[in-house]
């Protein structure tokens, strides 16, 4: 008897359907998996046997081989447990096979039959509309990953008797239907820019960040408030739009991070340690999975201590920087992740942190000064659109209970505005900020009057700014000229540009 099931294999952060055949003869009893599958896909076997027998259904004694089609591509993971499990009933006659092919079925197997949630669900589920594919069984606790996509009729079951009652009529049972409401939550963050004292430039320059999507370095003395200045970031970035929802949603799904609710609709904040890998930032394995690049897509992705990182995961941002996506390649195949995230860096500016401390004295000689910043390439810094001092506090700032900060609402509503005026600017492209503009652009709509471009001119001339360096003022200054409503780019904005220059400045 032969039995066919629809499944599905992840492969980066796309699917692919897969033909789960299950043949079943007279003979020795084997149980076989072909078609590219890995250890934890041929381990089913013995899952599949003890899950159907606890469930009260008899395990033929016969030959049975299960084909998991298209055979080229890497099959691995429990996911295949379910649809494996169900080709067998089918195949034995305890399904309806005729029933089994409306559907695409996904899920681990305990040994007592109990459905355990897996990985990529969401990818998937945005495919089979594709393949004409309507029904989706799944396990309960990926139910609103799986119905988030609207497309899908969604099953999500938590034992396999469930499942096969559902199959073969014996139980009706209603598409798992998610409040359209609870799709997308308003973002929440924790943190807000009013329990920040002091660091007025700072802040000024995180609001042209998170209005421009700029990347932004900050150097200063441990304690002067760089982490906490970081944290507060997404509070005021703009929310996300359906399509970035669910670009960042297929990214955790097939990384398998578990996530409350049908679309992460906040923006991602990641911090990875300094002692992380190449891997653990760009993505890697076997079948590569997505890095902290990926996962901060739409995001920030702060790091801090960030000439403690090491060289070679530090160049890895190099491309996405540039490029917004990241290709990682291996011998038989090579994945491209989205990463269009907005780097926040933080850094000391000399080994012992106290390079022009109001207070402390620097113990650190020149030769290990130059040696800790050059940790952090040239090529690497003339990526990045802002550089700010963070310097210590006053006891006056400190202790100051007169001064009220600006609360990250306010500044919230600035940026909106400021990214408003951009999605106009950048409506036929698939540019979404300033920081995204290429030569072209930037030619296009960063116009200057003759002061400003008088004025830089002159400091190309003094500062020797490389050519990337150049646009990137360009860039950041179009973004200050939008947060001030002005069509074109005037001194003002120029002179403020240069100043978020700092580590081309100390050249």
């Amino acid at each position: 008897m032969l039995s066919l099931i629809y499944s599905a294999a992840i492969n980066g952060i796309d699917a692919n359907i897969v033909e789960v055949e299950t043949y079943i003869s007279s003979g020795m009893p084997i149980f076989s998996i072909v078609g590219l599958a890995d250890v934890a896909v041929k381990e089913s076997r013995d899952r599949v046997a003890a899950a159907l027998k606890n469930s009260g259904f008899d395990f033929p004694a016969k030959k049975i081989i299960v084909n998991l089609a298209p055979a080229d591509i890497k099959k691995e993971g429990g996911i295949f447990d379910l649809p494996i499990a169900l080709g067998i009933l089918a195949a034995n006659g305890k399904i309806k096979k005729d029933n089994l092919k409306k559907f695409c079925a996904v899920g681990e197997l305990s040994l007592d039959g109990k459905i355990r949630r897996v990985k990529g669900v969401f990818p998937i589920s945005l495919i089979l509309k594709k393949n004409q594919i309507e029904n989706f069984i799944v396990p309960f606790a990926n139910r609103q990953e799986a119905s988030a996509t609207g497309k899908t009729n969604v099953f999500p079951f938590k034992n396999l008797i469930e499942g096969v009652k559902f199959i073969n009529g014996e139980i009706n049972y209603n598409p798992y239907a998610q409040d359209k409401n609870n799709l997308i939550c308003l973002p929440e963050c924790e943190y807000d820019f009013i329990d920040v004292k002091g660091q007025k430039n700072a802040k000024r320059a995180c609001e042209l960040a998170a209005a421009g999507g700029h990347n932004m370095l900050m150097s200063g003395p441990p304690g002067s408030g760089k982490t906490m200045i970081a944290k507060r970031i997404p509070s005021i970035l703009p929310p996300m739009t359906f399509d970035e929802a669910v670009e960042t949603t297929k990214i955790w799904s097939a990384a398998g991070h578990a996530f409350n609710g049908g679309l992460i609709s906040n923006r991602t904040f990641r911090s990875p340690h300094h002692t992380s890998s190449t891997a653990a930032l760009a993505g890697g394995g076997v079948c590569p999975k997505p890095g902290e690049v990926s996962l901060s897509h739409n995001g920030v992705l702060f790091l801090d201590e960030f000439a403690e990182f090491r060289r070679d995961a530090l160049e890895v941002l190099r491309q996405p920087l540039e490029d917004r996506v990241i290709t990682v390649s291996r011998a038989k195949n090579s994945f491209t992740f989205p990463a269009s995230f907005m780097l926040v860096a933080a850094m000391n500016p000399c080994p012992c942190g106290n390079l022009g401390h109001r207070e402390k004295e620097c113990v650190c000689n020149p030769n290990q000064i130059r040696k800790y910043q050059n940790k952090v390439s040239g090529p690497l810094m003339d990526r990045i659109d802002i550089h700010i001092e963070v310097p210590a506090l006053k006891f006056s700032e400190l202790s100051s209970l007169t001064s009220v900060a600006e609360n990250s609402s306010n500044i919230r509503e600035r940026v909106i505005k400021a990214r408003e005026i951009q999605t106009l600017r950048f409506a036929d492209t698939k540019i979404h900020s300033n920081a995204q503009m290429q030569s072209k652009e930037v030619k296009k709509y960063c116009v200057l009057d003759d002061k400003a471009y008088d004025m830089l001119k002159a400091a190309i001339d003094k500062l020797n700014f490389s050519a990337r360096s150049y646009d990137k003022i360009l860039k950041v200054s179009r973004t200050i000229a939008d947060l001030d409503s002005s069509d074109n780019i005037k001194a003002g904005h120029i002179a403020e540009a240069i100043h978020y220059r700092f580590f081309d400045r100390l050249i």
